[in-house]
């Protein structure tokens, strides 16, 4: 019987918290028929999921009061609950994101940063590059990171900048809050305090806490320490 491979996003609002869940499984045709995988796909499928039932339009965010239906449906959907292995979650998570899927990406982003199995860092800058192609600005900015750091391949400022500069037009936090730093620094391109600070202050009401603490930095840059080193206060204007 023939088998076919879904990548189901669900991503919904509780109160003021954004529950996002990007599942990935594969299933006979069966099984992709089933109740619990049609109801998964009705309430949460993602808009940019290229394996969804081409009459399913797909959802940004649920709404709340379909938050724990989705969640129960799409759990049976992708037999959650079996083995945990983050070395298939990534090579699942590599090749959504080098197909372009930008939930892909944020996952294989999030992946790394946890510390998970052993990524490939050749093999996961590339992904993200070509999911950044879509113009998925969790792509970008977790492929600006690689490349601000030179890992998996060559360090290059200018280039770094230039992602998070298109992650930052669409409201990325973290996005923001890189080129709020490479903007008061001047790394990768023109020095510019005033839209760092814009920056900053947009970051940092979308809840970065970096953007934040660069705030209050900017507003009390002189520290007074004591003799030994310690902190005693910071002195602000």
């Amino acid at each position: 019987m023939r088998s076919k491979r879904r990548a189901v996003s669900i991503a919904g609002s509780v109160n003021l918290a954004l529950l996002t869940l990007t599942l990935a499984c594969a299933s006979s045709l069966a099984h992709a028929q089933s109740a619990d995988l049609v109801l998964c796909d009705r309430l949460a499928a993602d808009p940019a999921d290229p394996d969804k039932p081409k009459d399913v339009k797909g959802v940004l965010e649920i709404e709340a009061s379909d938050v724990a239906t989705a969640i129960k449906f799409c759990k049976v959907a992708t037999g959650s609950g079996v083995a945990k292995d983050e070395a298939q979650a990534r090579k699942l998570f590599e090749r959504a994101a080098a197909g372009g899927n930008a939930h892909g990406a944020s996952n294989l982003g999030a992946l790394n940063e946890s510390g998970g199995a052993a990524p490939d860092p050749v093999k996961t800058r590339a992904a993200l590059a070509k999911a950044a192609e879509t113009n998925a600005a969790e792509a970008q900015y977790q492929l600006g990171l690689m490349i601000a750091e030179g890992i998996g391949g060559p360090k290059d400022d200018v280039a770094a900048r230039a992602l998070f500069e298109k992650a930052a037009a669409q409201d990325h936090p973290g996005a923001l809050e890189r080129m709020g730093a490479f903007a008061q620094s001047g790394r990768g391109g023109p020095q510019d305090a005033s839209a760092a600070k814009a920056y900053y202050e947009k970051a940092a009401a979308l809840g970065n806490e970096d953007a934040k603490a660069a705030l209050k930095r900017a507003q009390c840059p002189y520290v007074i320490k004591d003799k030994r080193g310690n902190v005693v206060t910071t002195l602000c204007f």
